[in-house]
């Protein structure tokens, strides 16, 4: 069974907050208007797997402050565990409501992540700025690609510290981008509040789309991908794999 601990549920060893979009939204604006760090993770049913199969990726997932269920299977696992979470909450449909909260407030975002050169020669962050500035009236980001090395780490803290921001998102993938915050987040001296969010600079900018309206009203997401990219396929292998392991295995840390 499901554990319900201060509000979170356990589902196969990662706590979730259990909020609706809007309680996402609440706790994520208080958040960012705390002087302390926190960070936001937005876990699907593959990443919760990762979890399960490597083990040092808990204590990164479970130190975020909000632990949002990106994604059906979580939910669907959260049932079969009899403690259903309230709704999937979207990763990218939340940061785009922290990005409307942000132009009302003047807070500035730091966008990491993305392409260094996209179709008309600029970064992803960029155009993601541009069409974000369009939509909404104030807002103002800053940022840079999601192309770096080792090297290059102490440069980038810099940078993100230099800009003033008080929210960044980190958009390199996952888990890359949840241990890079987790591994650099007593080094940002100014960011009150970082968010985990994939690929949603890629959805800002239009270089690529969500699933249309009936795929995501019917949980089918990962059709869509799978068929506009069936490359997808080995990895779509992980929703079964962790469905049939939490029948199985229930909350069980690992194997």
């Amino acid at each position: 069974m499901s554990e319900n601990t201060n509000g979170k549920i356990n589902v196969r060893g990662v706590y979730f907050d259990n909020v609706t979009m809007d309680e996402a939204l609440d706790k994520a604006v208080e958040l960012i208007n705390t002087e302390n760090f926190s960070y936001m993770v937005t876990p699907n049913a593959e990443i919760v797997e990762a979890c399960v199969e490597n083990p040092t990726l808990y204590d990164v997932m479970n130190g975020a402050s909000l632990i949002i269920p990106d994604g059906a299977g979580v939910v669907y696992a959260s049932k079969i565990l009899r403690t259903p979470l309230k709704e999937k909450v979207a990763g990218v449909e939340l940061g785009e409501k922290i990005i409307e909260y942000a132009s009302k407030n003047n807070k500035k975002i730091f966008f990491f992540g993305g392409a260094k050169e996209s179709a008309d020669g600029k970064a992803v962050w960029e155009i993601a700025a541009e069409k974000l500035s369009e939509k909404y009236p104030g807002f103002e980001a800053v940022g840079r690609d999601g192309f770096f090395n080792d090297e290059e780490n102490e440069d980038i803290i810099a940078e993100i510290n230099a800009s003033g921001a008080k929210i960044l998102f980190v958009c390199l993938g996952a888990p890359k981008q949840e241990k890079w915050i987790y591994n650099n987040k007593n080094n940002l001296e100014n960011v009150n509040f970082a968010a985990a969010l994939g690929g949603s600079l890629d959805v800002f900018a239009g270089v690529s789309e969500r699933a249309p309206d009936f795929y995501i009203k019917h949980n089918l997401e990962w059709f869509y991908r799978l068929k506009k990219n069936p490359s997808r396929a080995r990895r779509m292998l992980k929703l079964p794999k962790f469905i049939a392991g939490t029948v199985i295995h229930g909350n069980k840390k690992g194997r």
